[in-house]
């Protein structure tokens, strides 16, 4: 009998058994799976782990909803295809949610997506309010933390298609999030028991969409890559291209909004920024010099994710993946870079990309990353790929989600360990001023700029920083060393001082120190100076309001180049129709007053409206007047700013720019230049900074490929904004350059930046200034000193004698000796060589009664006599810096009536150098008399 009941047991067991491996089963979706197969173009590139793709009843799969696999030749979705692909899924499963966290400039949603298992998905805000504590340790004892630790998730983010170009990561994120949301298989389900998975698939939705129109426009049925059709449309985003990844301390572009609000919702573990460029993967480590105040515990943490990565890649026969190389990880200003100057992890992919889904042949046999061939062998490349390969979009998608899956897994695998480091690097932050000399920084009351230091203010207490106000001293601030993010605090307020040795070029700019930036005196405590019952903890930015003095129908404005006054200027202009403005041109005693040349005199307006005026603008205005003769009416000018086909970035930065300080503008093109009578409908023209060179300007885009319309139709509805044209191809050719010419000889100014000086310098619009490349100097960008060579300048109001601005790389321009006048501005304080005294002897002079044994001193006695003490660096790093001293940093060269004001520097760089700013403010309001 207990036989038979055992044998029964064992049928019932095995009955059970297959009645549930039938219910759990996993089923492939074999149709899909073949697609992948087909549609990759080398077994090599194909990993085992994106093979498999689960057939779910309920859940459709990318093929069931778009009818096609991610991935498939010549199909590519838009933002809003891929948002209402990501709401598909959340209607049909419970690990999945979608929310709006942002809009973009153009009015289109950002959103994101979260996942994880269907538990912790109902328990979202507990998750959410435990990592909060982990990020500031003083809210959380060790027990507490400890506890929290050991129960809580991982929260992982990835962001997709922030460079337009760059296609394939909200394809990738559609089949990821499948996968995730509808594999029920073991390692799945470590992933969602451990991670909170949160994707930002579309973080530019306005450069996503017109790039998906371009390719469906235009280059869709190209056959070859490299054959110098443009492979994107003129812009992204309503301002910034490639530069969205660089708003991470300035915080302007919705998308970077977004990427902060959602760290601060969530704090982040981890963020992967999805990128594409080189091949075949790139995995951030950087090459260094890493910034120096990123936790140590975060550079090993990028070098164990990055090795795992590659190590699980290599497992599964993937060949071209590498790190260490391509990067630095200097610049802390990237999207991502969020997480590593807030205690989480920043980290991104490089993935081989063809700006589409068209299967290319590639060369990549002569490409270089540090020095190194791509195809060569190397310990951080231990599995090169061959030196030509045929690349589809599905080779793309396979590569990067192969690695997001290891990565993730790493994650949950490490669970612990990882939101151990989290806590731990919060804690080292408030330890930041027990372990190093600095206290705090303070920001004095008295400031030449009070607009500038509410600015300064408040983009520290954007980044999460702490600042306290002194409650003695109504204006007076600090920030003390002892939070959560003092490493950030520390990096932003202090000079950075990049290696002179490092082996390899910086990545991007090396310098930004936010005190030099902005024009704020910036002062750093080796003690602790204030009791905790001294200072108040400040929630938003103060407004550091300007005030009046006195009481008359004129106002006087102390004028230091303060950065409010040319947007109050045409504020006023527009609102008030009584409202006039004055300025001196020279430097005047009247009554107990001694006015600076550049003072501004204000009319118009009655004692509320000057009061107003002032606190709206952080501007402190004096009641009086000077004499007619000494002051000279200021008319605001009538401005555009010309862009480019082919270079739409910098333009873009200018025009942001501009829109925030409400001054008006008009954006011209090169149809424009060829067709508008210049002279009756602008005053001045403003050419922002673009690569390239002289013939690239006069032709522009290649005319073989045109017409090419980028307008806006039914079809592709995204293009034609901010500028549109029928045929963007060609450039404002020499008829276009003519007519610049014409506009600047009958009156205008035409004020060319950074390399746009040299293109025009090269024009010979103005004959006396020409362009050079000095020999071994290396400036990548960084804040530097300058002088005055003309005080007496407009250009320079509000100015001392010697100041500092930020300036990178690039070309330099030159005049005669005898032309040395037409300098308002050179860096560094000495000469150049042939402006040095001369100190030998002079044949023909007799001797003359008066010479004393002076003549007799030596020309190296006297160098070190008139030696300026000023260093030319004061942040960042110059290499032979001795071939920019004494060049020119704006010439303001007269042509006919008109004048050209050459800046051999970007004074709108990325909406950072606000205090360069003031150099082209001058220009405009003082642009009818230069």
């Amino acid at each position: 009998m207990k036989n038979i009941t055992s044998i029964l047991k064992a049928l019932i067991f095995i009955v059970f058994f297959n009645l549930t491996s039938s219910v759990f089963a996993q089923n492939i979706d074999t149709v899909y799976q073949n697609q992948i197969k087909e549609f990759t173009t080398d077994e090599k590139f194909l990993p085992e782990s994106v093979l498999a793709i689960p057939d779910h009843s309920t859940i459709p799969s990318p093929l069931d909803y778009f009818g096609a696999i991610i991935g498939a030749p010549g199909k590519m979705h838009g933002s809003a295809e891929v948002y209402a692909y990501f709401d598909e899924l959340a209607k049909t499963s419970p690990k999945l949610i979608t929310e709006q966290i942002g809009t973009s400039e153009e009015g289109r949603l950002i959103n994101l997506v979260t996942i994880s298992g269907a538990k912790t998905i109902k328990n979202l805000e507990q998750y959410r309010n435990e990592i909060e504590l982990l990020a500031d340790p003083r809210k959380v004892d060790e027990e507490a933390a400890e506890q929290i630790i050991k129960n809580g998730k991982v929260v992982y983010y990835l962001n997709g298609a922030m460079h337009s170009t760059e296609m394939g990561s909200p394809e990738t994120l559609m089949e990821l999030a499948y996968r995730l949301v509808a594999d029920e298989s073991e390692e799945i389900k470590n992933i969602l028991d451990n991670c909170i998975i949160l994707i930002n698939p579309v973080s530019e939705p306005d450069g996503r969409d017109k790039q998906v129109d371009w390719y469906y426009r235009y280059t869709i049925n190209r056959e070859e890559y490299d054959d110098g059709f443009p492979k994107s449309p003129p812009y992204w985003g309503k301002y910034v291209f490639h530069d969205n990844n660089r708003d991470g301390l300035q915080i302007t572009q919705e998308i970077t909004k977004a990427i902060y609000q959602i760290y601060f919702d969530w704090h982040p573990t981890i963020m992967l920024d999805l990128h594409e460029s080189v091949p075949l993967l790139y995995i951030s480590t950087g090459t260094g010099p890493y910034n120096e105040n990123i936790d140590p515990i975060t550079v090993g943490e990028w070098q164990t994710i990055a090795n795992h990565e590659m190590t699980v890649l290599s497992t599964q026969g993937l060949p071209g993946a590498f790190n260490w190389a391509f990067y630095d990880g200097w610049w802390p200003g990237y999207g991502i870079w969020v997480a590593n100057n807030h205690n989480s992890v920043g980290r991104f992919y490089e993935t081989f990309g063809n700006a589409g889904a068209n299967t290319y042949l590639r060369d990549i046999s002569k490409s270089k990353f540090a020095g190194d061939l791509v195809t060569s062998r190397e310990w951080y490349r231990p599995d090169p790929a061959t030196g030509q390969l045929y690349w589809s979009s599905r080779n793309n998608v396979n590569y990067t989600e192969a690695a997001v899956l290891a990565s993730l897994e790493f994650a949950a695998n490490y669970r612990e360990t990882l939101l151990h480091n989290f806590y731990q690097k919060g804690l080292n932050s408030i330890n930041f001023s027990k372990a190093n000399k600095t206290q705090m920084f303070v920001i004095p009351a008295q400031q030449r700029d009070k607009a500038m230091t509410a600015y300064l203010i408040d983009q520290l207490l954007r980044q999460g920083i702490e600042v306290h106000r002194v409650k003695a001293s109504k204006d007076e601030y600090v920030v003390l060393l002892d939070q959560p993010y003092s490493r950030l605090a520390y990096d932003l307020l202090t000079e950075q001082k990049y290696p002179s040795t490092a082996k390899f070029p910086p990545y991007d700019a090396i310098a930004w120190t936010l005190g030099y930036l902005s024009g704020v005196d910036v002062q750093k405590s080796d003690t602790l100076s204030y009791s905790p019952n001294e200072l108040e903890l400040i929630n938003e930015a103060p407004s550091l309001a300007g005030s009046v003095n006195g009481k008359a129908d004129n106002y006087i404005l102390k004028y230091e180049a303060q950065s409010s006054v040319i947007s109050g200027l045409y504020e006023a202009a527009g609102a008030n129709k009584n409202f006039k403005a004055a300025v001196t041109d020279t430097s005047i005693i009247q009554g107990n007053y001694r006015l600076k040349a550049g003072t501004i005199i204000l009319s118009g307006m009655d004692r509320d409206q000057a009061t107003e005026w002032a606190e709206e603008y952080g501007l402190d205005l004096v009641a009086g007047d000077v004499k007619p003769e000494y002051k000279r009416k200021i008319q605001l000018p009538r401005i555009a700013v010309y862009h480019s086909w082919t270079n739409t970035q910098a333009e873009g930065w200018v025009r942001y720019t501009l829109e925030q300080k409400g001054i008006p503008y008009t954006s011209i093109n090169k149809d424009d230049l060829n067709r508008r009578a210049l002279n009756e409908d602008f005053n001045v023209i403003i050419i922002p900074h673009q690569y390239g060179d002289l013939n690239g300007f006069i032709n522009g885009v290649d005319d073989r490929f045109g017409p090419l319309a980028y307008t806006k139709t039914d079809e592709f509805p995204s293009h034609g904004f901010p500028d549109s044209s029928e045929d963007i191809t060609g450039g404002p050719g020499h008829f276009g350059l003519n007519n610049l010419s014409i506009f600047v000889k009958n009156g205008g100014v035409l004020i060319p930046l950074d390399n746009s000086a040299n293109i025009i310098a090269d024009a010979s619009i103005a004959k006396n200034v020409r362009s050079f490349s000095p020999g071994q100097l290396f400036h990548p960008g960084s804040i530097v000193t300058v002088k005055a060579r003309n005080p007496k300048s407009p250009v320079l109001y509000g100015y001392p004698e010697t100041f500092h601005l930020f300036k990178g790389n690039g070309k330099l321009l030159r005049t005669a000796k005898y032309d040395r006048d037409l300098m308002v501005l050179q860096y560094g304080t000495d000469p150049l060589d042939d402006e040095k005294e001369y100190s030998g002897k002079i044949l023909g002079r007799a001797k003359m009664d008066t010479d004393t044994d002076e003549d007799e001193k030596s020309a190296e006695e006297k160098e070190i006599e008139s030696k300026d003490e000023s260093k030319y660096v004061l942040s960042g790093m110059v290499r032979n810096e001795k071939e920019i001293i004494g060049n020119a940093a704006i010439l303001n060269v007269p042509v006919g009536e008109g004048h050209i004001v050459f800046f051999t520097f970007n004074p709108l760089n990325r909406y950072l150098n606000h205090y360069d700013s003031g150099l082209l403010w001058n220009t405009l309001i003082n642009w009818n008399h230069l």
